[in-house]
């Protein structure tokens, strides 16, 4: 059984008074054109449908066109609720879409039911969990003792009574669902500080989610594994804040084996309307056709601008938007900011997509105002083969 996993639509966000539908749109008509052309069984969205729990028309207009065309395929979809999301509102009309294939997950009572696919293989049981904190678990289930996220999640799942095996005696394989920021070893995913609460309190331990096959996660905006390559975040569909400019969207394509097997994943490339890139240098040169026409960009794309000029450059915003139109977000990196302690740009260790040269080419930027030339490049690399080759 092949299935798509996509999480974090945000459907209705803007990003610097950017609003970003029609780039939503377009990846999302992506999703849809994968089901049949990458043989997809069934498609996986794991919470934060909507950016807030209040959405605009426009964004609730947008979902319903993409719920309509998920049914249109006549692929099963389980769709969760995320903490951005109102969960009564997802599950507004519920018993509607599942006759239509389209299964949301209700407002948790304290039971999660399962969606039942099949295959060749036999059974596939899906448990849809939506975003959970533990005072609405301790309110259904008040004789346990629930401290934490780990515990109230893994009451949950607990009382979902997983089988291996089903009434004919075929094997089952369980897939979760679910909304949460779930880390492994205490060690927490890509996560902007901003995000976490006091002392990592809402983290939920990896091993909870152990007795399933496949668990596909929202929450985490960055595509990766926790723990074991079963358990996976596949990242938001496009980058919603300036810090993921690096890297590339995807959506993760899961092939479920034989029960007990490791499911094979793939990640399909999502291509934006517009790309969210940084440009960093002086503005004379950000603004020159070198910089403005280099292969494989566009000018349409959302930018991000670093300006190295040691002085404040008059009318520097119009001046790039004469070049990029949509320049989301302008600020300066030069001796006198360093100085002041309120440059932003330093680059942070372990961004998606971001190789020991690109953090060390950032780091000599920073350092020296300005790159690294041709050479100085080919040294670098170099010695990061040497020290790859030991």
């Amino acid at each position: 059984m092949r299935l798509l996993h996509i999480s974090d639509l945000h459907i209705g966000k803007s990003v610097c008074e950017f609003s970003l539908l029609e780039d939503q749109r377009h990846v999302l008509e992506q999703v849809i054109g994968m089901i049949g052309g990458r043989g997809v069984d069934a498609v996986l969205v794991a919470g934060d449908l909507y950016d807030r729990s209040m959405p605009s028309a426009d964004a609730v207009a947008l979902v319903d066109w993409f719920l309509a065309q998920l049914a249109a395929t006549g692929v099963p979809a389980i769709v969760t609720a995320g903490n951005h999301d109102s969960a009564e509102r997802v599950a507004y009309a519920s018993s509607l879409l599942a006759n239509q294939g389209i299964h949301v997950s209700p407002v948790f009572d304290g039971r999660i039911e399962p969606v039942r696919l099949t295959d060749e293989l036999g059974p596939v049981d899906v448990w849809p969990i939506p975003f959970l904190q533990p005072a609405t678990v301790r309110h259904f289930f008040p004789d346990a003792q629930v401290l934490d996220y780990t515990d109230a999640l893994r009451v949950v799942v607990d009382a979902c009574e997983l089988r291996d095996v089903d009434e004919e005696g075929r094997r089952v394989r369980n897939v979760c669902v679910a909304h949460q920021f779930v880390t492994s070893g205490g060690i927490s995913p890509e996560r902007c500080a901003s995000e976490l609460s006091l002392g990592g309190m809402d983290n939920v331990d990896a091993s909870v989610f152990d007795p399933f096959d496949y668990v596909a996660l929202g929450h985490v905006h960055g595509a990766q594994r926790v723990g074991r390559d079963a358990v996976r975040y596949s990242g938001s569909i496009l980058k919603y804040s300036l810090s993921e400019w690096r890297g590339q969207k995807s959506a993760t394509l899961v092939e479920l084996g034989k029960p007990g097997d490791e499911p094979a994943i793939e990640l399909a490339a999502l291509e934006p309307l517009h790309d969210l890139r940084r440009l960093r240098g002086p503005l004379e040169r950000l603004v020159s056709s070198e910089v403005a026409g280099e292969p494989g960009t566009s000018r349409e794309d959302y930018i991000y601008a670093v300006l190295t000029d040691e002085n404040p450059v008059l009318d520097a915003l119009a001046q790039l938007r004469e070049v990029y139109p949509n320049v989301m977000s302008l600020e300066y990196d030069n001796a006198r900011t360093r100085a002041a302690g309120v440059s932003s740009d330093a680059p942070a260790a372990g961004e998606d997509g971001a190789s020991p040269l690109d953090l060390f080419c950032e780091f000599y930027e920073l350092q020296n105002g300005s790159e690294l030339t041709d050479a100085q490049r080919g040294v670098v690399v170099d010695e990061l083969k040497k020290i790859e080759e030991k």
